[in-house]
């Protein structure tokens, strides 16, 4: 599954990206998170409550951040299992200022998903990937602009 977008902050480049690179922030900004701790690596793991259509499940999985160039561009990596099946995907995320005080967040990316989760359909999943994604950018542009981005 193809996913891809983009989504304007109204804050500076750096305080996006200090935003997307703060542990604390990025709880508090993910649907369903219940805990995303840093590993010695300097990837995370995380716990997620998250559903689709009637399939709502727990899960766990890690959180890579692979080739930043601040502020730029990182590359993310995830993958996670849970009691609706599994998720593993990589992308691209890409921050470009697009005037004085807004970013704009652009991200790309494939996601592979199976089990019970993958029977709701690839138009549900896609449908569904996008609510999760904006629910997660809304609350990160709030979570900018409480700590003074």
């Amino acid at each position: 599954m193809k996913i891809e977008g983009s989504y304007t902050v109204q804050a500076p480049r750096d305080a996006v990206w200090q935003r997307l690179m703060d542990p604390a922030s990025l709880a508090r900004a993910l649907p369903g998170c219940e805990k995303l701790e840093p590993n010695a690596d300097g990837s995370y793991t995380a716990q997620l409550n998250v559903g689709v259509a009637a399939i709502r499940g727990n899960y766990t999985g890690r959180i890579e951040i692979l080739d930043a160039v601040r502020p730029e561009q990182y590359r993310l990596k995830i993958s996670g299992k849970g009691t609706g099946g599994f998720l593993n995907g990589e992308g691209l995320i890409m921050l470009a200022e697009t005037g004085p005080g807004t970013t704009e967040v652009r991200y790309s990316g494939d996601a592979q998903v199976g089990g019970l989760i993958a029977s709701v359909g690839q138009r549900l999943m896609q449908a569904a990937a996008r609510q999760i994604v904006g629910e997660f950018f809304q609350a990160l542009g709030r979570e900018v602009q409480s700590q003074g981005g």
